[in-house]
């Protein structure tokens, strides 16, 4: 599966405020770019969820390569690409690169060693491909940088994928105490309970899915998972809380970081950690 973005959900408040939610799928190695961008609301497919053996066979069947084998020059931008000679020994190397990256994750995972996949699967990420769900009310200057052609170009693909996508939506109008709950199908709408709305569609928001991780839809999962988010307090996993909204009467009130949207998240008063943990002792730390 290549790149690629669509909009998951998308609304407006009766203040006038809109509020996404985009899946984008892009090479994880530009990840961490896409990461600069603070009024974002993120949840992505782990490393450390994946097992071993399903990242193995994903990253070999289809690897995440560069879009553009840009020549070495000063600056953050390569203006010219290789030449067609350069760019099949380019090719040639990332290949052997990829080669000794899967092999070495072979012979970590091997019943001799048996590491963990959250160290082994991190060996294959410049590799691998990476699915992100998104919210925000602020996208403009996400779109004003990623799609300019001073972009690393694999992610300027995927801004300008997630761009049209979103010029494409029509958001849906909400009222005052309606609530936007990204992955919860039209059927569900009509039949759950809101509760049961918002609580699934946290868990699918931390499973990047509206599946459950064996392919199936099930509420009883999809419930289960929130309880283990939310369980946790101020330790718990607050960040899918985020992506489920509701809207607030002025456009011009903060919650978190959307505008004129209250995110789920702060309806939990444990939401946020308000001391430091207790003190290990110094043999605990070595």
């Amino acid at each position: 599966m290549p790149y690629s973005a669509r909009v998951l959900l998308d609304s407006v408040s009766p203040a006038g405020i809109r509020l996404t939610t985009m899946e984008a799928r892009y090479p994880r190695f530009i990840h961490a770019e896409v990461m600069t961008h603070r009024l974002f609301s993120r949840n992505s497919s782990s490393s450390r969820a994946v097992p071993i053996r399903k990242m193995i066979d994903a990253v070999r069947a289809e690897p995440a390569l560069p879009t553009w084998w840009g020549r070495n020059q000063s600056g953050m931008q390569a203006e010219d690409e290789i030449s067609d000679e350069a760019r099949v020994l380019a090719q040639a190397e990332w290949s052997r690169a990829l080669q000794d990256a899967l092999a070495h994750a072979e012979r970590l995972a091997a019943s001799d060693i048996n590491l963990h996949k959250q160290l082994v699967n991190r060996i294959l990420e410049p590799f691998a491909w990476i699915t992100v769900i998104i919210t925000a009310t602020e996208w403009t200057n996400f779109f004003t940088q990623r799609t300019h052609p001073d972009a690393q170009p694999e992610l300027k693909r995927v801004a300008d994928l997630m761009l049209e996508a979103y010029r494409n939506s029509e958001p849906r109008a909400l009222a005052l105490g309606e609530w936007h709950t990204p992955l919860i199908l039209a059927d569900e709408a009509a039949s759950l309970a809101l509760e049961q709305r918002l609580q699934i569609s946290v868990a699918r928001s931390a499973r990047v899915s509206y599946l459950s991780h064996d392919g199936t839809r099930d509420h009883a999962k999809d419930i289960e998972l929130y309880e283990r988010l939310v369980g946790g307090g101020a330790n718990g996993h607050w960040s899918p809380f985020e992506h489920v909204a509701t809207p607030l009467g002025s456009p011009d009130t903060w919650s978190g970081n959307f505008r004129g949207w209250e995110q789920y998240r702060k309806r939990f008063s444990q939401e946020h950690a308000a001391t430091l943990p207790d003190e290990a002792p110094l043999a605990a730390l070595h």
